[in-house]
């Protein structure tokens, strides 16, 4: 059902993409990039790699968070070099790399599981308290306002289940999926036990989240003029997109799904155009700056060694 599911969402969403550009194909067709908007995106590509390598210290913030004593440059290169896996099909591939790199850095399965599980939930927090804040211009009807509602409920939820009064027994729970331990081995387990709320990866999250908006924006600015009384629709609408890209089990690295609904919050207030165009030029400067962040942790850890 799982892969059913999946397929239908591929499908559907690349229809609606697919009919999107050939409705407005003699308007992309049209738009022109200028010296000036090529420096843009390559600063646009700048500030996702830099927000890649942000992420990549934040995940070094959960670990801490859970007792773990670990190399920052080490797990940042480990996170850029498998951030690129999530492309592949499942889009669960990269934090099964990130499990291993830290099991074979001498981290407990456990707990190597928990700080990757930990990071979409952080995400999704930052995500909502970002819709919440900035998803006002969204809303257009009642329906919407009722949507709204629910996203505040879901961000009560997400930062409830973040409490360590919640994230205790979840330790523990990873901890009954293994075979039984010796007594020694219990009192290493109990000393993983998250004492304060992950508050700095919370914002770290939010910071990082800021990074990527800033810039999707920037890629909307090489083709198109703004006024800052759009940025905030624009957070909002990058938030709302990112988010349902990552809980939808769709196409992996939320392909299509991003961009689908990009699309349905941008179209009433930018020509459709011109948001194909800027989403279409998006996808590619996140790939590259993956690609590019992988490729340097790489050449670092070769130079290292």
């Amino acid at each position: 059902m799982k892969k059913i599911l999946r397929w239908l969402i591929l499908g559907g969403t690349l229809f609606f993409l697919l009919k999107a550009l050939k409705d407005n194909w003699l308007e992309v067709s049209a738009i022109r990039i200028n010296s000036t908007g090529w420096l843009i995106l390559t600063t646009a590509t700048s500030v996702t790699l830099l927000a890649h390598i942000w992420a990549g210290w934040i995940w070094t913030w959960v670990l801490k968070e859970l007792n773990q004593s670990v190399s920052s440059i080490e797990f940042i290169q480990v996170y850029l070099k498998t951030n690129i896996a999530k492309y592949l099909p499942g889009n669960v591939w990269h934090y099964y790399g990130r499990i291993i790199a830290a099991k074979n850095a001498n981290i407990p399965t456990n707990i190597a599981t928990l700080s990757v599980l930990l990071e979409p939930l952080l995400m999704l927090a930052a995500a909502l308290i970002i819709i919440v804040l900035f998803g006002s211009q969204l809303l257009v009807n009642n329906v919407n306002f009722n949507l709204y509602i629910l996203q505040f409920l879901m961000l009560i939820i997400v930062l409830g289940i973040l409490h360590p009064r919640f994230l205790n027994p979840a330790i523990q729970l990873l901890d009954r999926w293994k075979n039984k331990k010796s007594h020694q081995e219990k009192q290493l387990i109990n000393s993983f036990i998250i004492k304060d709320y992950p508050l700095k990866p919370l914002l770290g999250e939010l910071v990082f989240l800021g990074l990527r908006a800033a810039g999707f924006i920037l890629t909307i600015l090489a083709l198109n003029s703004l006024n800052w009384a759009q940025i905030p629709l624009l957070v909002g609408t990058f938030s709302c997109a990112w988010v349902l890209g990552l809980i939808i089990p769709g196409a992996p690295g939320g392909l299509g799904v991003f961009e689908t609904t990009a699309i349905l919050l941008l179209q009433n207030h930018f020509p459709t155009a011109l948001v194909i165009s800027a989403i279409a030029l998006y996808r590619l400067i996140s790939i590259l700056a993956e690609t590019v962040g992988a490729g340097l942790a790489w050449l670092h850890e070769r130079i290292s060694n």
